[in-house]
């Protein structure tokens, strides 16, 4: 763990899952992976951003939050407070970044403006890098 100068809580970094970022990366179809991982927020983000890119804002919307919730759910196993760096630059991260950064793009496609601020504050809130990345 590194040493945090500011005081405030460390960064917190999710587990890998190989055999599950193996088979994405294989170009195994994400439903398939989905079905033997379902807590793996990479998959979810996957058919997240699938599923806007063709037009299925509602779709993208429900994939986004179930990953959103499967890693606040990894975040916390991981010893998350709510609060903290989420770094993009620790990969297993970034299913988890990617599922929020597209919860708030199907939210604002359906006005729900709200939450899509919300959304990205969290993301900023959590590594700019990531926010700079998925914008």
């Amino acid at each position: 763990m590194t040493q945090n100068l500011l005081g405030g809580p460390p960064p917190t970094h999710l587990p890998d899952v190989p055999e599950a970022a193996g088979m994405l990366s294989d170009g195994i179809d994400p439903y398939e992976v989905a079905a033997k991982f379902p807590s793996y927020p990479a998959v979810w983000a996957e058919l997240a951003e699938r599923a806007f890119a063709r037009g299925g804002v509602i779709d993208c919307y429900a994939y986004a939050r179930t990953g959103y919730h499967r890693g606040l759910d990894a975040l916390r196993r991981s010893g998350w407070k709510g609060h903290g760096p989420i770094p993009w630059s620790h990969e297993p991260n970034r299913g988890f970044l990617r599922a929020l950064a597209a919860l708030g793009r199907a939210a604002a496609a359906i006005g729900e403006e709200e939450e899509a601020q919300r959304c990205r504050t969290f993301l900023r809130d959590s590594s700019a890098e990531a926010a700079d990345a998925l914008a």
